[in-house]
């Protein structure tokens, strides 16, 4: 059964309606707007032979403009929430587009020259219950936006928060279409498989609903637990349950132990069949942290999560997400503050990433794959450019009997400006 896409306009009106209330001035009172400068430059080389093309290299300039209203007065507070997205080309060619930086044109791979959204989302509360209903950023374990690329992954839907007891968090809702990060256009959703592609599933076809719920409990200061739940309608269903644990040494030194599982299976005829099995160790003295990090796939395909969006899982990277059917991968993370050293703001990180056992299918030989990422970013902390953000992202990608072999290079500019 078709859909029919949330009316936009239906927010715009009762929007107006809400702000000419004399009774709402806490709406406007708790309002907070903020426009984000984003200058994205990328530049991707492929090292593998027969690559279609020698490097993907663009550069662009976003605008993220965001407004939260505050609630109306009464019983049921009513508010309204923007956010309006324009990607500008700065530089780019048909040879060399395909960072997904900018939106493509299919046919001629030309870059755009612009493409945005405006997303509006209504929303209603009742003492610590909240429900919204339009453009939404969820983040979730069964479902996560990304936005590792100028301008953020939107869904559209409604999502239900109940946080009435302490401690304990209550999500539900329905996801109805997804607009993709280099994309103005909202479409139907598809089911991700594992970087190596969709060994083992059988369909293709989208979905127009995606419906989750889920729980988190936060047991004292130290354990968190959660489950949460996803379907993609006619495509796969998926269970999750986490548990993370932090131990406090003394005033400079901590352990976090965390422990996630997911499984998913076949919910129409796609034979998605996936357990994921992952574990993270994370240990932290003053400005060192050091993290380790094992993650398993089983079963007939890769981990399951919908196409473009962000999985749950500890070896989801800059570049690959080491859940490909039947992979092991493990992680070795180091991360640095250098306000130790007197230059507060300026943080180093990097990782490695090994994979392995990747079963490709049709008898060919196991799949391989590694990946070395390093962050260097600084945050202005004060004068009159306070919290302008200048980030390095490097990430080094082999792999063997699939995939790309590429370097990867991006550097990111930003500023957030506080309109009131």
């Amino acid at each position: 059964m078709r859909r029919t896409p949330l009316n936009t306009s239906w927010l715009l009106v009762s929007g107006t309606v809400a702000l000419s209330s004399p009774v709402n001035a806490e709406l406007i009172a708790d309002s907070k707007a903020t426009l984000e400068l984003r200058n994205f430059y990328m530049n991707r080389d492929f090292r593998q032979q027969g690559a279609p093309q020698a490097k993907a290299e663009e550069w662009a300039q976003g605008f993220l403009l965001r407004y939260e209203s505050g609630y109306s007065e009464g019983p049921i507070g009513f508010g309204v929430d923007t956010l309006g997205l324009l990607g500008i080309k700065l530089d780019s060619s048909p040879g060399r587009s395909g960072t997904q930086l900018l939106k493509q044109d299919r046919e001629t791979r030309r870059a755009q020259d612009e493409y945005g959204e405006l997303g509006l989302t209504a929303k209603f509360k009742v003492s610590k219950t909240q429900f919204k209903i339009g453009t939404l950023l969820p983040r979730l374990p069964s479902v996560s936006y990304n936005d590792g690329r100028l301008l953020p992954q939107t869904f559209r839907g409604a999502h239900l928060t109940v946080q009435e007891f302490s401690g304990l968090t209550l999500d539900a809702g329905q996801l109805q279409q997804v607009n993709q990060r280099n994309s103005s256009d909202y479409e139907d959703m598809t089911a991700s498989n594992g970087s190596a592609g969709a060994i083992g599933v059988k369909s293709g076809k989208t979905s127009d609903a995606f419906n989750f719920a889920g729980a988190s409990y936060q047991w004292n200061s130290q354990l968190n637990s959660t489950y949460h739940y996803g379907e993609l309608t006619d495509i796969y269903r998926q269970y999750m349950v986490s548990l993370a644990h932090t131990r406090q040494l003394d005033s400079l030194q901590s352990i976090k132990s965390e422990l996630r599982m997911a499984r998913a299976n076949d919910a129409g005829s796609s034979n998605i069949d996936n357990k994921s099995y992952g574990a993270m160790l994370t240990y932290k003295q003053g400005s060192h942290t050091l993290g380790l990090a094992y993650q398993q796939m089983e079963g007939r395909t890769g981990y399951a999560y919908i196409a473009g969006s962000d999985p749950y899982l500890f070896n989801y990277v800059t570049f690959g997400d080491f859940a490909n059917r039947d992979e092991r991968s493990w992680q070795l993370r180091y991360d640095f503050d250098f306000v130790v050293l007197g230059v507060p703001g300026l943080t180093f990180m990097t990782r490695y990433l090994n994979g392995d056992h990747i079963d490709l299918g049709n008898n060919q030989p196991q799949g391989r794959e590694w990946e070395r990422d390093t962050d260097i970013a600084y945050v202005l902390q004060s004068g009159p450019l306070k919290n302008l953000g200048l980030k390095w992202r490097n990430a080094t990608v082999r792999t063997r009997h699939f995939g790309n072999d590429l370097d990867d290079n991006r550097l990111i500019l930003s500023y957030t400006l506080p309109l009131w």
